[in-house]
């Protein structure tokens, strides 16, 4: 049994419309004389970038950039970046701009920036040996909250893998949130970092708690705790109340800016608490066909809280009542199962799938899902029912 639980966060957050005007101030503070800005094509050709560096005009600032971030950015890539950061500047601070793939990409050269070496070299939980170099993580999409978080993930097209690096000193050093840079994203990806902001507060608020866990030593996904709890739940209310609108009225900074706070507060707390059971499934699935990670683990949310809600009655209770579920008349059984409905009923409402078979899983793959998420231990561990190989497949086919 553990009897003890840590919270960790990033440093500074500066959140609200307007605040990218700020820049200038968060990067003299960290006493910098150059930046090295990480973001993508879309970011650039959105004008975002525009934006982002005019914010910095007037200053005398070195400024470099690489627009090159890709979804789910290879090794090869964060090496190349690394490499270009090297040959033009002596970089002071490096500026993630983007979805969580860009600042993953920002948290993985700052690494690579501090000690060397390749990517690989830092596979798994707690192989960052120090801090890293001084990083500002500026959101773009409101799903990751990697701008909080202590994971960076890459590809290993060697492998075909995607692959964690997990560290507290991964955490970039300012979040800077500007609700009006997420204005312009389109519904389809506004839904899925939507429901990926709102897969990551579940399974945190939902996650066996830390008293629970069965693991020894130092872990990072340490179980539900008192502090992800209140954020969780928080973001949940959050999004329950905003992603269908921003969603359909992708101008409404109001509901842009609860999403990105919703985003972030999720952020905060499955990278305590740690994900579970959706995620798992997410990997095999994810290997099989090209949704986005946030459709695959939305999708797969509802059939995991009906599989759960026997285990933690109370808590999907409470999901149900953010969803605007009136509970009162019901018995415990059918209100906690009625928080997976919501679930499946938000999906439809901000038109993403709900069964593999509109993603692209076959029949055939079923069996197999099933066995690959029982291997992915650090997650399935996390989740409030234990489940057995026949659990998930069976799971995995109601989801078909």
């Amino acid at each position: 049994m553990r009897n003890v639980w840590e919270f960790a966060s990033t440093q500074r957050i500066v959140f609200g419309p307007g605040s990218i005007n700020q820049l200038t101030e968060i990067v003299a503070e960290l006493h910098a004389k150059s930046v090295f800005i990480i973001t993508d094509p879309g970011i650039k050709k959105a004008g975002i970038l525009d934006k982002v560096t005019a914010a910095l005009d007037g200053s005398d600032l070195k400024i470099e950039i690489f627009a090159d971030a890709q979804a789910e950015p290879s090794i090869e890539v964060a090496l190349g970046c690394y490499e270009f950061a090297k040959s033009k500047l002596d970089t002071d601070v490096i500026i993630g701009l983007g979805g969580g793939s860009a600042i993953d990409l920002a948290k993985v050269t700052a690494l690579l920036m501090a000690h060397g070496g390749n990517p690989r070299d830092y596979f798994g939980e707690f192989k960052v040996p120090g801090p890293v170099a001084p990083m500002i993580a500026i959101p773009t999409t409101a799903g990751t909250g990697s701008e909080v978080t202590s994971v960076a993930v890459v590809t290993d097209t060697e492998n075909q893998l995607k692959v964690g690096i997990s560290d507290n000193y991964l955490r970039p050093t300012v979040a800077l949130l500007d609700p009006e840079l997420t204005v312009g994203l389109p519904p389809y990806v506004t839904a899925c970092t939507g429901i990926d902001a709102l897969s990551h507060a579940i399974e945190a608020y939902t996650a066996k708690p830390f008293s629970s866990v069965a693991a020894t030593g130092k872990i990072l996904f340490q179980g539900s705790q008192p502090v992800s709890d209140a954020l969780a739940i928080q973001a949940i209310e959050l999004i329950a109340e905003n992603l269908v609108l921003a969603v359909r009225q992708g101008t409404n900074l109001e509901a842009r800016s609860n999403m990105l706070l919703a985003s972030m507060l999720a952020g905060m707390a499955f990278s305590n608490a740690g994900t579970a059971l959706s995620h798992a499934l997410g990997y095999p699935i994810g290997g099989l066909v090209h949704s986005p990670h946030g459709e695959v683990t939305g999708l797969m949310m509802p059939y995991v809280m009906d599989f759960n809600a026997s285990v933690v009655p109370d808590k999907m209770i409470k999901i149900a009542q953010a969803f605007g579920v009136q509970t009162t008349q019901m018995s415990k059984h059918d209100a906690a199962k009625s928080a997976g409905e919501a679930i499946l009923q938000l999906l439809k409402d901000i038109g993403l799938p709900t069964n593999l078979n509109q993603i692209g899983i076959k029949e055939e793959n079923l069996d197999e899902i099933g066995r690959k998420t029982l291997g992915i231990e650090r997650l399935v561990r996390n989740n409030p029912r234990v489940p057995t190989e026949k659990d998930l497949i069976e799971l995995v086919r109601k989801a078909y």
